[in-house]
């Protein structure tokens, strides 16, 4: 089977060394792929072909597996990939070996990271006028890809994710992202204080987001660099942060004391980027 670029090759065995990244694909999510990640569903598909393309690409597609009745239909997006990239197809029982589970999206890549930035490096190829996220101690996945999501929404030029953060490029945030964690630069590591003086030294106003924040998020000043500071759900910010840094709300009724942390920065995010005028 062939389409007009590249060989499809079909996987009869589950254990097919050709195949042996994408097997048992729960369990090794849980310990990180050095660098290399799986990305599931068609809407992921796409935005890591776009990914590959651009020409400043942080990502690239190793291999594609494929179930073989979802072929057909992604002819157009396969055919943004370079031909190199091996296409693998199988049937819905070898698949499900492979994956260790029911797979019933039937599309999975695997991925590589190929331009890590520090976050001084990266905020300093921001433009004048730029949003960034920081996220601290945001562990859950869901939360983070949802953070994401909201990001690439509104405009928001990168994400800065403390050390003590889950990895965005984890197969689960990756797909609650939509593929956002492809195309929002990002930077992961170092301890939160130490991660926000960088931030602040490349001239940005902190805004750390809390229920108990001095001004209203609507009422934040316009400024060409702006970032917002998203703390985990429960605790929310370190008091040292809160101290150091100023401080917004989102006015909400009295009878709950937080948002979930996904939604508050997505709320955030709009009136920021609203209050920049990046969103027209």
């Amino acid at each position: 089977m062939r389409d007009t670029a590249r060989q499809i090759i079909r996987i009869n065995d589950p254990h097919d060394p050709r195949i042996a990244e994408f097997r048992d694909i729960r369990e090794r999510d849980l310990v990180g792929r050095h660098g290399q990640f799986i990305a599931e569903g068609t809407v992921v598909l796409r935005m890591l072909a776009a990914a590959h393309v651009s020409a400043k690409a942080r990502f690239r597609a190793e291999k594609l597996l494929l179930l073989e009745n979802r072929l057909e239909g992604l002819g157009e997006i396969l055919a943004a990939f370079p031909a190199e990239v091996p296409v693998y197809v199988a049937s819905a029982a070898v698949l499900d070996q492979i994956a260790g589970f029911h797979l019933h999206r039937g599309v999975l890549a695997l991925g590589s990271r190929m331009l890590e930035q520090g976050a001084d490096a990266l905020l300093n190829a921001l433009p004048e006028k730029a949003l960034v996220g920081v996220c601290c101690g945001i562990s859950n996945h869901d939360n983070i890809g949802s953070i994401f999501r909201n990001a690439a929404a509104f405009g928001v030029s990168a994400l800065l994710l403390d050390e003590t953060c889950c990895d965005p490029l984890y197969r689960k945030a990756l797909r609650v992202s939509v593929g956002s964690v492809l195309s929002v630069p990002f930077a992961r590591g170092g301890a939160a204080l130490s991660l926000l003086e960088t931030v602040d030294r490349a001239g940005f106003a902190i805004f750390g987001l809390s229920p108990r924040g001095e001004i209203d998020i609507r009422n934040v000043p316009k400024g060409n660099r702006v970032a917002l500071v998203t703390g985990t759900e429960g605790e929310g910010l370190p008091a040292h942060i809160m101290e150091r840094f100023q401080t917004a709300r989102i006015p909400q009724m009295p009878q709950l004391d937080s948002l979930n942390a996904a939604t508050a920065t997505g709320i955030a995010f709009y009136e920021m980027a609203r209050g920049q005028d990046l969103l027209g």
